[in-house]
């Protein structure tokens, strides 16, 4: 599957941007800032309600149109140290819309001020949350992009390990699930990725889990057992150094009796979704996931 042309302008763009240097947290921290204000000047017919679940900002993104009373639960990626919700609209409108289901997006504390378990607590704070207003866990499908999605998997290991009801499925993009950094496309893929660098995801790494707890499975998802959890789609690019995190998950969740749904890519960066209705491949990945929630999402 060639790129398309926009896809390749993006790739372009990106590696400028990322690739060829390297941000400090507080760069990252302001270029997301100012990529939400961008979004937040874009016409869109979803509506987005902000207010707070305890103290926590949070968003709920309403599409014109909506099917049934189902909910997605986005948790942002960002390397555990930047990201927000204006940041992720880009992505998160056009996902709402494409599944006609309304789409919680909420923030958590970032490291290195707010280090690993602050984001893991406000996580289950969302999700328990919904459960309070009433909506029934079958109902609830969990995603997240890059950290994001190993947090939606650290969420659902504490919310089994807690004998909480589970969501009824996981949608991960590019997921972060070993921040050992131990995957070998960290060196096959280090110079095709035009965003991430392996120092810069260690530094990262550290500054959220610490030395200590980088093998405690809610920090490394890869290394948790995965038997009880509900339906996976992951979506990974080929040339992403975070492929063999998805690859991996993949093979230890199916491993471990898991209904696993993975799509690898040809020539897509990570966390291609990011922009959207910019490029078709957004599209058709969001197209992959309603069909994945229609299949396996429904209670």
């Amino acid at each position: 599957m060639s790129l398309s042309l926009q896809a390749r302008f993006w790739r372009m763009l990106f590696r400028m941007i990322f690739k060829n240097r390297r941000m400090t947290i507080a760069e990252n921290r302001a270029l997301n800032a100012r990529n939400g204000q961008l979004m937040n000047r874009i016409p869109s017919q979803a509506r987005v309600e902000k207010f707070e679940i305890e103290g926590s900002p949070a968003a709920w993104i309403r599409p014109p149109r909506v099917e049934g009373n189902r909910v997605l639960v986005h948790f942002h990626g960002g390397g555990y140290v930047t990201g927000s919700i204006d940041g992720h609209l880009m992505m998160c409108i056009p996902l709402a819309q494409t599944l006609s289901m309304n789409l919680l997006l909420p923030e958590y504390r970032l490291a290195p001020e707010h280090p690993f378990p602050a984001a893991l607590e406000d996580a289950l704070k969302a999700y328990r949350w919904l459960l309070a207003q009433g909506y029934a866990p079958e109902r609830i499908l969990l995603s997240g992009d890059s950290a994001g999605g190993g947090l939606a998997l650290a969420t659902v290991l504490s919310l089994r390990e807690a004998g909480d009801p589970l969501p009824a499925a996981l949608v991960l993009m590019s997921p972060w699930t070993d921040l050992r950094l131990q995957g070998g496309s960290h060196v096959t893929r280090a110079q095709a990725d035009a965003v991430l660098h392996p120092d810069v995801l260690r530094e990262w790494a550290l500054c959220y889990a610490g030395e200590a707890n980088l093998d405690n499975p809610l920090v490394s998802p890869l290394l948790a057992d995965f038997h009880g959890f509900p339906p996976l789609l992951i979506q990974v690019g080929s040339d992403e150094i975070l492929l063999d995190d998805a690859l991996g998950l993949a093979r230890k969740a199916a491993a471990d009796g898991v209904p696993v749904t993975l799509r690898v890519w040809p020539g897509l960066w990570h966390v291609w979704q990011m922009v959207g209705e910019f490029i078709p491949e957004s599209r058709k990945a969001f197209e992959q996931i309603r069909t994945f929630v229609q299949e396996k999402g429904r209670a």
